[in-house]
C-alpha cells in the first residue's frame, strides 16, 4: 500500500511555503505524484494539513471525483479535528486520520479516538516513539543536527528533556521485563490500544526498522497496561509538541 499526501505549496528549493488545496492544486499535485512514484492509482491520499482557506467539503468531494476517476483509492486526512473529520467524511468516507499519539502526547484519546471508532476510520499515528525520545537514546545533552526540526520544538528543550526521562524511564522498565527495547514497548502499547491503530515509526536505518517490526511480538497483559498507565497517569510531560507557528496549523 501507497500513501503519500497533498496540501502545500513549495517554492524553487522544494521547501513548502503555505497551505494549498485548492481543487486544481489538489489535482496537480495528484498527477505530479502518480508520474513521481510510478504508478496508476494512490492507495491513501492524505491532505498532509486542514486549509482553512478551503471548506473541507470541496476538497473531500475533489478526492472522490478522483477516486471515481480511478487515480485514488481511498481519502485520508492528517491532524484533523473532530469537526473537520465529520464533515468531510460525510461527502467521501475517510479511511484514515493520520496524526501524532504515543505515550507522551496523549490528547487523542479525549475527542480523536470516539470518533473515529464511531465512524469506522483507522487511526495511523505519526510519532510513535515522541520523535524518538522514547527510544531512550536521547536526553538532555544530545545536541541535534542544524537541520533537525526538533531543534525547534518546545519539548525538546534541554531543560524539558530533563523533565521528561520519567517517562524514557517507565518505558525502560517495562522493556526489561520483557527482554524488549523501550521502542519496542512504546510501540506495542499503542498496537494495544485498539486493532485499527498502526503506528508509523520513521527510521532511516534497516537495524531500526527490524527492532520496531519486533513490536508485533511483544504482548503486553492486562497488568502490564494497568501498570503503565498508573504510572504514566502521575507523569506531567513538559513542553510543547510544535513551534508557535507551526501549532497555528493545526486544526481544532
Amino acid at each position: 500500500m501507497i500513501a503519500t499526501k497533498f496540501g502545500w505549496n513549495f517554492d524553487a528549493d522544494g521547501k513548502t511555503i503555505g497551505l494549498n488545496s485548492r481543487p486544481g492544486y489538489i489535482r496537480e499535485m495528484t498527477e505530479g505524484s502518480l508520474r513521481r512514484l510510478g504508478v496508476e492509482a494512490i492507495d491513501l491520499y492524505y491532505q498532509h494539513r486542514v486549509d482553512p482557506e478551503v471548506p473541507i467539503e470541496d476538497v473531500a468531494g475533489t478526492v472522490k471525483e478522483l477516486i471515481a476517476e480511478g487515480k485514488v483509492r481511498h481519502f485520508g486526512l492528517s491532524e484533523a479535528g473532530v469537526r473537520t473529520i465529520r464533515r468531510a467524511h460525510a461527502v467521501q468516507p475517510v479511511a484514515a486520520l493520520q496524526s501524532e499519539y504515543s505515550l507522551w502526547w496523549r490528547e487523542p484519546e479525549d475527542e480523536i479516538l470516539p470518533t473515529l471508532e464511531e465512524l469506522g476510520i483507522g487511526f495511523v499515528p505519526f510519532s510513535p516513539l515522541g520523535k524518538g525520545f522514547l527510544t531512550g537514546k536521547i536526553d538532555e545533552t544530545t545536541t541535534f543536527d542544524p537541520t533537525d526540526v526538533r531543534n525547534t520544538v518546545p519539548r525538546f528543550s534541554p531543560e524539558n528533556r530533563r523533565a521528561n526521562q520519567a517517562m524514557v524511564e517507565l518505558v525502560t522498565r517495562i522493556a526489561a521485563e520483557k527482554q524488549a527495547t523501550p521502542a519496542q514497548v512504546a510501540l506495542a502499547w499503542l498496537l494495544a490500544r485498539r486493532p485499527w491503530i498502526v503506528p508509523i515509526p520513521g527510521t532511516t536505518k534497516l537495524h531500526r526498522l527490524e527492532e520496531n517490526l519486533g513490536a508485533v511480538d511483544v504482548e503486553l497483559t492486562a497488568d502490564d497496561l494497568r501498570e503503565i498507565e498508573d504510572a504514566s497517569s502521575r507523569i506531567t510531560v513538559q513542553g510543547a509538541r510544535y513551534s508557535e507557528s507551526s501549532q497555528r496549523m493545526i486544526d481544532r
